[in-house]
């Protein structure tokens, strides 16, 4: 388990491996494809999840870095601190229900998805025409 003070992105790192996995290409290079095609895109749609994921997971880690200032045990907590605390307490959940809806709808999108394997570069051949049947004409 990871220390409390260390940053801790397991969702989004999940969600990019599955996403590499699916596409066959790191992230990064997914994102840029993502990135250059006008249309909407499957793809543009899961980096973007993806990137919705990992900013909800740095904010939880940066609003409770700043938690743990306001509330270190030689400050004192007065009215000005008190609005701040509930303030990061406040946006702390917010980002964890956050985290929490895009990483399960990611996830169940992604178990739905599976890899296809490339076209064979031969294309099959045509099926050979059926040989003519043996016709017996009759004449009167």
């Amino acid at each position: 388990m990871p220390r409390p003070d260390t940053p801790s992105h397991t969702e989004s790192e999940r969600v990019a491996q599955r996403i590499e996995a699916l596409y066959g290409q790191p992230l990064a290079e997914l994102e840029a494809l993502a990135d250059a095609t006008p249309e909407t895109t499957l793809l543009a749609a899961l980096t973007g999840t993806h990137s919705d994921l990992a900013l909800a997971e740095r904010n939880i880690v940066f609003q409770l870095q700043r938690l743990r200032e306001l509330t270190a045990p030689d400050r004192e907590i007065g009215r000005f601190a008190a609005g701040h605390i509930l303030d990061c307490a406040r946006r702390i959940a917010e980002s964890v229900a956050s985290r929490d809806a895009y990483a399960k709808s990611t996830s169940a999108v992604l178990g739905g998805l599976r890899r296809v394997s490339a076209p064979d570069t031969h294309p099959p051949a045509p099926p050979l025409p059926a040989a003519p049947t043996a016709t017996t004409s009759r004449t009167r």
